[in-house]
């Protein structure tokens, strides 16, 4: 199962599910394993920082995952966490703008299940 989450988060995350760094930058602690295809530009996000302007951001960020081949993606996220239990991290909690949210989304309109891990699950 393919899940998105934040760093904040992770202590809580299980042992079986590979948490993999889609931002730009890490925090200084983070150790894992990182994916940068499915980070955004730092001009988009220092756009982002200095607008704030989501819509302009979505259009973006959107024209670079439909570059993307989603299979392609998809099994080299597998291959880089040797398993398909993996939680796609960045920084924002859920309820904030994230593109971990538009990757996401477009796993989704894909075909491939992926939700926000909770933890709860």
């Amino acid at each position: 199962m393919i899940y998105t989450t934040y760093y904040a988060n992770l202590r809580k995350l299980p042992d079986n599910i590979v948490p993999i760094a889609i931002s730009r930058g890490v925090p200084n602690w983070f150790q894992g394993k990182t994916y940068s295809k499915l980070a955004p530009p730092w001009s988009l996000v220092s756009a982002w920082k200095e607008n704030g302007n989501e819509d302009e951001y979505r259009e973006v960020y959107f024209k670079i995952l439909e570059q993307l081949d989603v299979d392609k993606v998809v099994k080299e996220l597998i291959d880089l966490a040797g398993t398909d239990d993996i939680a796609l991290v960045c920084y924002e909690k859920p309820s904030d703008f994230c593109h971990r949210h538009m990757v996401a989304g477009w796993l989704e309109m894909n075909g491939y299940l992926c939700d926000e891990w909770r933890p709860e699950q």
